[in-house]
């Protein structure tokens, strides 16, 4: 485990080359860059004041906090340079993989309480590549896998003897489950399970209803508590309310104010909810089928492990059936799941529940389920459970971690690091150079980590996305003979396997770069190809800087 650790902090710092999705990277930092630091960035549609649907508390509470140390330290002249290519990247993902312990924490806390063997529970959390890759980088479903821990945790918190859950735990069981809300609402999905298991825990132990009022009262005051600080901290940023501005208008009253921060006040889950809740919504994003979850994403993400937990689920299903069906027969009562089983079988509705009700949305990507490794690791943990898959477990985790970590889009984030130092190399004419930056078939770049202030107006970055050849050519051709001043540099940056088509143009390339390695699935390179000694080319990322057509 502790070798794992060093490699997860380690491989946080080198810094990983693989970029698994744009939420990464649009869902905080890029934002944050924009608003802290003042850098030329894309600021996504949930983040605009006329569609707010994200919370900007988490952002400015993990990458809002690092940017504003980084700026700190060159503003006091500690470190003259410290605002980069590299610190704009790795210090946000720095502080994920440091909170990425707390599932360490939670794992062996919780694997006793579950019969599980805390040490192999462990080994399997941080030998798993989700852990490796997925909980160091900056997505709102880190942050959700975090909070379900910490949900857990403190939802399993009894005394030794088994005797009663913990008075003391409602107020922050409230917290959280509110926190975790705001920060993703299908949250609730993760916290279902959790809270009825507290629930039937504090009705099992109590004798008092009045002691059961008090947990109920307690979690809604802390929860409405909560609530009031996200809606108040997003309501300021998103409608760019001030105080001053509200008591300067007509000297408005306290009452005046409240009544036109109320007007404009910002639930952010609900316009999250509201616009998910509309299938021609979900549809831009895409549309899968309702049983991806369970068949595709389970099965990339935790391997052996998911089909081994739905092996277990078929059979536990079968067995209580089966009883459920013995005890009515001879009338005794429905047989308690929750509160009086085993730990398998609640730690395999942790799992499958909120599994199942994710599935209900058409659009299901693989990182939606990164919170139930809690879960699924305690289950495998057990006795005698996954010991004769060990091989195929680290075959598994090594080929996930080398494919999403360093291969998927794995040129993009060094591209930007070699387009920053050139835009920011000394300058020997004047006026300064003018750079054009024209992405195709590549994941949207995240702009803040060219490092470019909001007020230098000499860098122009177009992303292309997916656009065909003839888009694609008319862009370049136009681009390229209509240099608008005498020392203009236009980089066109673009996936291998379909570099030819910048050939196609008619374009004349005057420098080029390739960056290896980097597997684009939207262009995948084709298999006879890559047996060729053309390989490198196919799984790179070329960088070509065009000459003037005169």
């Amino acid at each position: 485990w502790a070798l794992l650790a060093a490699l997860r902090a380690g491989w946080c710092l080198l810094p990983q080359s693989g970029y698994l999705h744009p939420d990464e990277f649009f869902q905080a930092p890029e934002v944050m860059a924009g608003d802290i630091l003042n850098l030329q960035v894309y600021y996504p549609w949930e983040f605009l004041s006329s569609s707010p649907c994200r919370t900007v508390v988490f952002p400015l509470m993990t990458s809002g906090v690092t940017y504003w140390v980084i700026k700190s330290l060159q503003q006091l002249d500690i470190c003259s340079s410290c605002i980069n290519s590299y610190t704009l990247l790795v210090s946000p993902r720095l502080l994920f993989t440091i909170f990425s312990f707390i599932l360490d924490y939670s794992v062996y806390h919780l694997a006793p309480f579950w019969g599980a063997d805390p040490w192999k529970a462990l080994v399997l959390l941080a030998g798993s590549y989700v852990t490796l890759v997925f909980y160091t980088r900056t997505f709102t479903n880190t942050l959700e896998g975090l909070l379900f821990a910490l949900l857990m945790v403190l939802v399993s918190s009894r005394k030794s003897s088994g005797s009663s859950a913990e008075p003391t735990s409602s107020s922050l069981i409230g917290v959280i489950t509110t926190a975790g809300f705001f920060n993703r609402p299908t949250f609730l999905a993760f916290a279902l399970m959790p809270l009825l298991y507290w629930a039937g825990l504090i009705v099992d132990s109590q004798k008092s209803i009045k002691t059961l009022i008090n947990h109920i009262v307690k979690f809604i005051l802390y929860a409405c508590f909560t609530a009031s600080v996200f809606i108040t901290a997003d309501t300021f940023y998103f409608t760019s309310v001030s105080l001053d501005n509200l008591y300067s208008t007509n000297k408005s009253s306290l009452i005046d104010v409240i009544v036109q921060l109320h007007d404009k006040m910002v639930v952010t889950p609900f316009n999250f909810l509201s616009y998910n809740i509309n299938p021609h919504n979900l549809a831009l994003h895409g549309t899968h089928p309702r049983v991806t979850h369970l068949t595709v994403n389970g099965v990339m993400l935790f391997g052996i492990l998911h089909i081994l937990a739905i092996g277990a689920g078929f059979k536990m299903l079968k067995k209580y059936v089966h009883q459920f069906m013995l005890v009515r027969w001879c009338y005794r009562g429905p047989p308690g799941l929750l509160v009086h089983s085993e730990g398998s079988p609640t730690l395999l509705l942790f799992y499958f529940v909120p599994l199942a009700f994710l599935s209900l949305f058409s659009h299901q990507e693989p990182r939606f389920l990164i919170p139930l490794i809690l879960p699924l690791v305690l289950f495998s943990a057990s006795p005698n459970r996954a010991v004769k898959w060990k091989l195929l477990i680290v075959l598994f985790n090594l080929l996930g971690a080398l494919l999403f970590g360093c291969l998927h889009q794995g040129g993009l984030i060094p591209c930007l690091f070699h387009l920053e130092q050139l835009i920011h190399s000394p300058a020997p004419s004047s006026p300064p150079r003018h750079y054009t930056l024209l992405f195709a078939h590549t994941y949207m770049p995240p702009r803040s980590l060219l490092n470019i202030k909001k007020t230098d107006v000499h860098v122009e970055v177009i992303d292309m996305a997916g656009a065909g050849e003839e888009t694609l050519c008319q862009t370049a051709e136009h681009r390229a003979s209509n240099f608008t001043c005498s020392d203009c540099h236009i980089f066109v940056i673009i996936p291998g396997t379909v570099r030819a088509t910048i050939t196609k143009c008619g374009v004349s390339v005057k420098n080029e770069t390739l960056i290896f390695p980097h597997l684009s699935m939207e262009d995948p390179p084709q298999i006879p190809v890559l047996s060729s000694g053309n390989w490198r080319s196919q799984l790179g990322l070329y960088i070509l800087e065009l000459n003037r057509d005169h």
